[in-house]
């Protein structure tokens, strides 16, 4: 049995899966001992990983089959094939041909219900491909597929670096699928053809071409061909309808694209080049067409060109709406800040007239809840999204801690370590409140007015970490350490906040404990500390999913 890898049922080239390499290749002997090593091997992994632990392939080389690979879905369309890539592999008694990626047509009917990727042959199984790389020309002819019981017709071309062959691609396809073989049909495999001479002889693919985007045009939106001179020679029906979004009524056939009213841009820097380019053309509002134009290359110069067009002006229309939506939703967090600031304010005003010791402290720590809120609210309507940096909420929600309630005759320091990185707007909020209440009853009762100042200063050190799918928070302090008879379901009002917050809002878990080692711990847990003894100091750890994709 062979192992088959990174089957994908997009449009990526298959045998591109993210998976670990084999830690040490075999050695590779006879072809009994190179399949035993793929079937070892079923950690392999991409085409540069299958190159680099399966071939002689140099990095160069490598990476030279990495950009064939990833804009060969191009290749498939236009040829109406499979397109398989076979890479030698040398044995004791010859080469032998892997299988290194397999990429299917989205305008034909596949061949192959199964991946390739991985399967290793023999110049027996596969004489062209054979004759081909040892040749280092184009081969024509016919294989036998078991499953169509028929014949498949085969176009094998030689894929050529620095004037030396090192790897086949091989076209294939059905006689049996039938298909109308019209003007689209032979324009797409005429195409094909120069984009095969350009492989043979090294020019494609193209050093230095852009990387190919997500939204890039592909065969089925619509194709141009363009002549040497940059003249349209054949339009596809889609490139058609395309042209008329972008407001161009007339025949194209014959005349170069900007004398139609078609910015040429895209289309002389493509030819100026010699390299592939891509450029968003908007007529008004409403519609924007993306262009990109190949050229197409002969010994070194450009007889052509391939122009792909993709009608966006949908895409571009949720953009808008994306983008105003945005701003609608900064607009209401602003709104909803200068709310509770206002809020805030009428609490402060309340509080002035209060006489009362313990109301006056009820309203301050409302206050400060409502300004933890807000400094949410105020964040997010400076960010795009629904996700915030936390650390820009934590920064100044310490400082109003410390403004607010440390004596300056008994001053703390307070330090963060880590970045929890963005968080989700409801995540942010509930562990805003939740770090307010833990720093305010940190600088409440663990540095009480009669306890002397560590050696090192009193302190109060909040320490996150997100693993992307857990966010571990703790608060630790220096001070006087918990008492012997703490128990976390028994407390005041704002450790039953932090307590309702964590295991209701956020899902996590909470656990308070002396901060220092374990032996120290067991001491304090005794309930034997004494104010001449080492201050043992508190942590309070939560672990919370962080809600991060």
């Amino acid at each position: 049995m062979l192992v088959q890898v990174g089957v994908d049922r997009g449009r990526r080239p298959l045998g591109h899966r993210e998976v670990a390499p084999a830690r040490h290749p075999p050695s590779i002997g006879g072809v009994e001992s190179v399949s035993r090593a793929i079937r070892e091997g079923a950690v392999l992994a991409g085409l540069s990983e299958l190159a680099r632990f399966r071939t002689r392939l140099g990095a160069a080389e490598r990476d030279h089959l990495t950009r064939l690979v990833a804009s060969w879905g191009l290749l498939a369309d236009l040829s109406f094939s499979d397109l398989l890539l076979f890479t030698p592999v040398h044995v004791d008694d010859g080469v032998r041909y892997l299988v290194a990626s397999h990429v299917r047509p989205t305008t034909s009917q596949t061949i192959y219900r199964e991946d390739r990727v991985g399967i290793l042959v023999d110049a027996a199984e596969r004489p062209l491909v054979d004759l081909t790389y040892r040749s280092g020309r184009r081969n024509d002819g016919q294989v036998r597929n078991e499953r169509l019981g028929d014949e498949v017709k085969v176009k094998a071309v030689p894929v050529r670096h620095r004037g030396r062959v090192i790897s086949v691609v091989s076209s294939e396809y059905s006689p049996s699928i039938r298909r109308l073989h019209g003007e689209l049909e032979k324009a797409y495999r005429g195409v094909y053809d120069r984009f095969a001479r350009m492989i043979a002889a090294g020019e494609f693919p193209f050093a230095h071409g852009e990387v190919t985007a997500e939204d890039a045009p592909r065969v089925g939106d619509g194709v141009i061909v363009l002549d040497e001179e940059a003249r349209a020679s054949y339009l596809s029906p889609n490139a058609v309808s395309a042209l008329h979004r972008a407001g161009v009524h007339v025949s194209v056939i014959g005349q170069p694209l900007s004398e139609v009213g078609f910015e040429q841009g895209v289309v002389s820097r493509a030819f100026a080049t010699g390299q592939p380019c891509s450029e968003e053309l908007e007529r008004g509002a409403d519609v924007a067409v993306l262009a990109r134009c190949i050229p197409l290359l002969d010994d070194g110069a450009v007889t052509g060109g391939v122009v792909l067009l993709r009608d966006i002006s949908e895409l571009r229309h949720r953009d808008r709406l994306l983008v105003s939506k945005d701003a609608t939703i900064r607009e209401i967090h602003h709104r909803v800040k200068n709310n509770l600031q206002t809020i805030s304010s009428l609490l402060r005003l309340q509080g002035r007239r209060l006489d009362e010791p313990t109301a006056k402290a009820a309203i301050e720590e409302s206050v400060r809840r409502i300004a933890s809120i807000a400094l949410v609210h105020e964040t997010l309507s400076r960010e795009p999204g629904e996700d915030v940096p936390f650390i820009e909420i934590l920064r100044p929600l310490m400082r109003m801690v410390e403004e607010g309630l440390v004596n300056p005759e008994h001053p703390v320091t307070f330090s963060i370590e880590g970045d929890p990185g963005r968080l989700p707007a409801t995540t942010a909020t509930a562990l805003a409140v939740v770090l307010t209440e833990l720093l305010q009853n940190a600088v409440d009762h663990a540095f009480p007015a009669d306890l002397d100042p560590a050696p090192d200063g009193n302190r109060l050190e909040v320490a996150l970490r997100n693993d992307g799918g857990e966010l571990t928070l703790a608060v630790t302090d220096n001070g006087c350490g918990l008492p012997a008879d703490f128990c976390l379901d028994e407390v005041g009002l704002g450790l039953s906040i932090v307590r309702t917050l964590v295991r209701t809002e956020l899902n996590g878990t909470i656990r308070v404990e002396p901060a220092g080692l374990p032996a120290e711990r067991d001491q304090v847990a005794g309930g034997t500390w004494d104010r001449g003894a080492a201050r043992p100091g508190t942590t309070v750890e939560l672990r919370v999913p962080s809600g991060m994709s």
